[in-house]
This record gives structure tokens, sequence and C-alpha cells, in this order.
């Protein structure tokens, strides 16, 4: 493996004995005209993988030597690649999504990756180097007749040495929401959730993955799985959920295949809370609500009283750290995710709690002056 290690740098280095120049055209052309910064790992790893590819190269030693030019390419300062007349066209509520110039940052990127090359053929390190499976792929992809290309795709092999990760097993749940017009629709796979709340009532949107979920529990066990409880219920003795993304050890016990479903918006509900474990293994959903209500108040007024003269995004933003500390309190101490979409003005809400609250207060008091008639 080390022969022929030295073997393909020694050819690559003879290929690129020196940093690519500006003027000159790149030997591989970039996914994208523009990048944004979520995208360029991916896609400056691919670059990379594909360059080294149709020189041969070992698979492992193509991880490794991306990996290791995208580590240094993160380390500058990629404000120069910046497209700021892009800006504008990509702003989305509110946020604006930074591109980068593609075909600069990957020039910057290739000659990291041939300043690499050069330094390990001139003084090999101990590299972790094994024999992998090579699965092939042949890919292609057009914009056909459309104006744009808004398919994306990427190929990468060597996953652990690309991201320098010794064994990739872990894995992760997940819920996403869709509202569209009047249709609220809520996708999830494992044990984290997302409630609806409809005038202070809690509407039920799913059923979390869990062991000892009497379905999930016969599917284990019909899979020829166990369900056992060890300080909860795990599935095989090991993970707390019966569904989730990876966990490849605990496959198909730990099932990868989503739940999905729609509720109709009837135009009263006043918002819809998603969560991680690390919450609602602290919090009841029947207790979201008041949760929800006291950190609106406290947010409007942290002395106690009834004020409307906050802005409404700040009263609205404090909301989710408010829930969040209020889990940590009642002892979790997992990681604890929490986001709160308001389908009302949260403003609206304390208004509306605040005329229920009058209305109860004068029933009581009359109630209580006819008694003493």
């Amino acid at each position: 493996m080390e022969e022929e290690t030295i073997c393909f740098l020694e050819r690559f280095v003879k290929e690129f004995p020196a940093a690519l120049e500006e003027s000159s055209s790149l030997p591989i052309s970039p996914l994208s005209r523009k990048v944004s910064l979520e995208e360029l790992h991916g896609e400056t790893l691919e670059l990379g993988l594909r360059l080294l590819a149709s020189r041969s190269a070992p698979a492992g030693l193509s991880a490794l030597l991306s990996h290791t030019a995208l580590t240094q390419l993160l380390q500058n300062d990629l404000s120069s690649f910046h497209c700021p007349q892009e800006a504008e066209a990509n702003q989305e509520e509110g946020e604006t999504v930074l591109l980068l110039q593609s075909e600069a940052v990957q020039r910057l990127f290739l000659n990291k990756l041939i300043d690499v090359a050069l330094q390990w053929y001139e003084n090999l390190p101990k590299l972790s180097l094994s024999p992998s499976r090579v699965l092939h792929c042949s890919v292609h992809a057009i914009k056909n007749t459309r104006r744009k290309m808004e398919d994306k795709h990427l190929v990468l092999a060597e996953f652990n040495q690309l991201f320098g990760i010794q064994h990739l097993r872990s894995g992760s749940t997940g819920v996403a929401m869709l509202i569209q017009g009047q249709q609220l629709t809520v996708a999830w796979l494992g044990d984290s959730q997302a409630i609806l709340v409809r005038k202070q009532q809690v509407v039920t949107l799913m059923e979390p993955h869990k062991p000892e979920r009497e379905d999930e529990k016969q599917r284990i066990e019909d899979l020829g799985g166990c369900v056992t409880f060890m300080g909860c219920w795990r599935v095989n003795g090991t993970y707390a959920v019966s569904r989730a993304i990876g966990d490849f050890d605990q496959k198909p016990y730990v099932s990868g295949d989503a739940d999905c479903s729609t509720v109709q918006l009837l135009g009263d509900e006043d918002y819809v809370l998603l969560a991680c474990d690390g919450f609602f293994d602290a919090v009841k959903p029947s207790e979201v609500p008041y949760l929800v209500l006291d950190a609106l108040q406290q947010a409007c007024d942290p002395e106690g009283g009834t004020s409307f003269e906050q802005p409404e995004d700040a009263v609205g933003q404090r909301v989710a750290q408010q829930l969040v500390g209020h889990a940590k309190a009642a002892g979790s101490s997992d990681n604890i995710t929490v986001m709160l979409i308001f389908l009302c003005s949260p403003l609206e809400l304390l208004v509306q709690q605040s005329i229920t609250e009058t209305g109860q207060a004068t029933q009581h008091f009359t109630s209580q002056d006819a008694s003493q008639q």
C-alpha cells in the first residue's frame, strides 16, 4: 500500500509541480459557478475526489489528501471570494445566503491539494490506509430544456476518512414540518417530536418511535430482536429509539423508515413546537401551553406585570430560550433544541389569555356575590 501511495504521489507532483496560476484553467470543473458556505465542504471534497480518481489515485489516499487540503482551505479568510451582488437575490425570510465564487475558491483548494501532495511525496507521514471495497459509480446530469439547473448530487466515497471520522456508527433522529396553505405536514424518524397548540390545547400530531410502543415492539421481535428495560426501554439493550437515521450496527431492528402525517389548519392555531428528546424527556406535552405563556409574559415584562410595549420579534425570540432553560432545570442532561413557530401573533396569545383570565375572575366574583345574597 505504501509503495502504491509513493508511486501515485510521484506521478501527481510531476503533473502538478507548482501551484495553479490565476490565468490557467482548472484541471477539473467545479459542480457550480457559485457555492454557499454550507455547500462548500461537500462540493470541495467531491472535486478533490474526482481529480484524484481521474489520475488513478488509491481511494483511501484520495480521501486523506482531500480532507487535509479542505482543512487547510477552511483556515483561510474566504471573504475575498464572496459574491456581494448575489446576496440580495438569495435572501430567505430576512436571512442573507452568502455565496462564493466557486472557481476561485476551488483553485485555492486545488493548490492546497497540490501542496499537500508535494509535502507527502518529500516526507510521507504515517497514514492509516487500509484496502477498502471500491463501488464504481456512473453519474451524469443535464439542465435539459429548463432555464436553470436545480438538481444537485454528491458522491463521497471513503466517508470516514474524508471527514476525519475513526468509526461511523452513530445515528440521528429528526423531525420536519411543512406548512403549505392550510395544510400542516409533519415527518419524523425517532423520538424528536412536534406538537400543535390550538386555543391553548395540545393537538397530537405524531407518536415518537419508542421501543415500548406496542407496534414497534412487535416489529422488532418479529425480526428476531428484543426490547428490554435498562433504565428505559431499549432495542437489544442498546438504543432507546426504535427508528433512526444511521445506527447501522442495529439495523434492521432500529428502522430507517420515517412516518408522516397531515392535518388541516383551521385558522385558530397558536403555534407548533418542534423539539428533540432532551426537551421532551423532562417536559410533558401537556405542560407546553403553560410554559409558553409564562415565557411570553416574562419576555413582555420581567417584573411580572402585563406590558405589550416590547418589540414582538424580541418577545417571540426569548420563548425558546426560556423553554430550554426550563427543561434543563427540570433535570434534562441531554442536548436540548427547541423550535417554536407562531401561527398567530405572540402578543395576541397574551391578549387572549388576559381576556380569558379576566372573564374567569368576573364569573368567580359574580358566583361568590350570588351565594352571599
